[in-house]
């Protein structure tokens, strides 16, 4: 796998310049641990026994950031893109017959969006709230590279049990 395919994170700036382009970082590992596999492979549990795929991934984290930063820090009321099943569970992992291409697109625009209210925030201490908890943007930031870091590790292992191919 190629880095040229991810942003270089800020080694030298300021807090949001550098909160930003570790979290781009992230996003971009995802995205490189997904690229040029088959929809079958997306949704392929690859690491038996877990559930987890990398199109469950990326449909995760895509509710992940409307979460925090559409309806937290945004104050928008954007409900679950991919809703849940009879049993009352989030159908973000279910993926067995999920359209690969929306996912991804779902999510490139809900990254999108998040960078929108990211770049238009005046501070890092702007704070948003969630069941009567506020959270800080800074936090929300810290947050979602702990988030994008923990399932970028699951990545890592589901791309290696589906093709062999192991890097950062």
């Amino acid at each position: 796998m190629i880095d040229e395919q991810r942003t270089r994170p800020v080694r030298v700036g300021d807090e949001r310049a550098t909160l930003t382009s570790i979290l781009q970082w992230q996003r971009d590992t995802l995205m490189m641990k997904c690229a040029g596999l088959s929809d079958e492979q997306l949704r392929r549990r690859a690491v038996a026994p877990s559930g987890l795929s990398l199109l469950g991934l990326v449909r995760h984290l895509a509710e992940v950031e409307r979460s925090w930063f559409r309806n937290v820090v945004g104050g928008e009321d954007v409900r679950g893109y991919f809703g849940k099943n009879e049993a009352g569970e989030w159908r973000e992992f279910h993926v067995d017959d999920t359209d690969v291409a929306g996912s991804f697109k779902v999510w490139e625009e809900t990254c999108a969006r998040s960078r929108e209210i990211v770049a238009a925030a005046e501070s890092l201490d702007v704070t948003g709230s969630y069941e009567d908890q506020k959270y800080s943007l800074h936090y929300v930031l810290a947050h979602m590279i702990e988030e994008y870091a923990r399932h970028n590790g699951h990545a890592d292992l589901l791309r290696e049990a589906i093709d062999g191919t192991t890097g950062e």
